[in-house]
């Protein structure tokens, strides 16, 4: 049986983040893809000129129309936009068979939000309770429980409270910390950590995008959760180590990264 993934996320036109980085990925490891749009970006490396929030029914319909004829091993989120969105891909969610990667996009890589306040409060109500794995970096995962994240220790209070919150497991990305980029799993009672070199680079566009859906491919495979980010933060490791340095601003990474053999 082919393997196959969803990803119900924005576009980017440059092609670096979003549905265009997940569709990448997914083929990158294998996996056939599916794409349900929630919001459209006028974009490139530079700059964010305008962001076209899909509404809420139409996410719905494009939803309904894949889970009743190819339904998916694996979903992940990405930007969602607006509170209606993630109420609607949540009720969605509930009658979901597989598992849910939430990847709780706020800001683009320039620093243009991608959801607001409203849409921050359903996250925490009704999405995150539906996830198998919430991947927020230390800005979102700030947002989200309210504590400062600028520490290992912070990384995993902060994991903590959300798995409090309703969610089975949380990756905390620590690319944003001194040192090593060390990412933080809690899944249950277990903790892990998974460790990958840093690189001094502009072209980190779409990092979370990718991270996110090589987990999530991972898991339409049926790979187990640890050993999905474990393969996954490789990945985006030697993707962002062979960036191919496309525009003139914060470039994307390289989806045609080699992919490690365990």
């Amino acid at each position: 049986m082919v393997p196959i993934a969803m990803s119900i996320a924005g576009s980017d036109p440059s092609g670096g983040a979003g549905i265009q980085a997940d569709l990448k990925t997914f083929h990158q490891f294998g996996v056939y893809g599916q794409a349900v749009i929630t919001l459209l970006t006028v974009q490139n490396t530079v700059s964010v000129e305008h962001v076209e929030v899909m509404p809420a029914e139409l996410v719905v319909r494009q939803t309904q129309a894949v889970l009743r004829d190819m339904p998916p091993h694996a979903a992940k989120t990405g930007a969602l936009g607006s509170a209606a969105v993630v109420e609607a891909v949540a009720d969605l969610a509930a009658s979901f068979g597989f598992p849910l990667v939430v990847d709780p996009v706020m800001l683009s890589k320039h620093g243009a939000p991608l959801m607001d306040e409203e849409a921050r409060r359903a996250v925490l109500r009704k999405l995150i309770p539906r996830a198998r794995l919430v991947t927020p970096n230390l800005h979102e995962a700030s947002m989200l429980t309210g504590i400062p994240v600028q520490t290992i220790a912070d990384m995993e209070r902060a994991a903590r409270r959300l798995v409090e919150l309703g969610a089975a497991a949380v990756l905390v990305k620590g690319g944003h910390l001194p040192g090593g980029a060390t990412d933080l799993l809690v899944d249950g009672d277990e903790l892990h950590r998974f460790t990958g070199e840093r690189f001094e680079t502009p072209h980190t566009h779409g990092t979370g995008c990718t991270y996110s859906a090589a987990i999530t491919a991972e898991l339409a495979k049926g790979v187990s959760l640890c050993k999905a980010v474990e393969r996954a933060k490789r990945f985006i490791t030697e993707a962002i180590r062979t960036s191919p340095g496309l525009g003139c601003g914060s470039g994307p990474v390289n989806h045609h990264a080699t992919l490690s053999t365990d």
